[in-house]
């Protein structure tokens, strides 16, 4: 198995990693996915082509790096002042994020490069992080009878990537806004 990278706060590793993760970035927009190699990145960034094998292990692992690092969410979901909508304000945008062209080609680059399942759990830190927030919001409003972060993990997230993964028809904010009432029909007994 070769080595994961470490993640320091700062100094010169933080830098080679940016400096990778541009250079992948863009590569691939210049040349395409499929031009991409190790001594191409390590050129374009500035470093030896040994200082990826180290870091990374090879190209399929470096691709799946980056590809955690482009699944964090950039903002907050939105605060829309109820549960209900933002939820499924939340969940629509998730949807169409992770089902959205690049976001199938870096789920799959996640994936592929990592069988040990840790840019998985990542990612999936990354969404129940953001239905954390959610909730939080709801529970300080004074919201009851709703779901807890595995639920929701459960019964939106796992549909949702499952349907991207397996059986893309059927994609849409109505399957979202499905999926969120369904769940908080449940939580709620109506």
């Amino acid at each position: 198995m070769s080595p994961k990278p470490m993640a320091r706060p700062g100094g010169r590793s933080a830098r080679v990693q940016a400096s990778v993760h541009a250079a992948v970035r863009e590569l691939e927009a210049e040349r395409g996915r499929e031009a991409l190699t190790v001594p191409l990145v390590a050129a374009r960034a500035g470093v030896t082509p040994s200082t990826i094998y180290r870091r990374w292990g090879d190209l399929q692992e470096l691709l799946s790096d980056v590809a955690v690092e482009r699944l964090r969410p950039d903002t907050d979901p939105a605060d829309l002042g109820g549960l209900r909508a933002d939820l499924t304000a939340w969940a629509e945008q998730f949807l169409d994020e992770m089902s959205s062209t690049a976001g199938r080609a870096y789920t799959r680059d996640a994936l592929l490069g990592d069988p040990d399942g840790g840019n998985a759990g990542q990612c999936s830190d990354y969404a129940a992080a953001q239905v954390d927030l959610v909730l939080d919001r709801a529970r300080a409003r004074g919201e009851s009878g709703f779901p807890g972060r595995e639920e929701v993990m459960d019964h939106v997230v796992a549909p949702v990537m499952y349907r991207i993964l397996f059986r893309p028809d059927g994609l849409s904010t109505a399957y979202a806004r499905q999926l969120v009432d369904a769940l908080l029909a449940r939580s709620t007994g109506r």
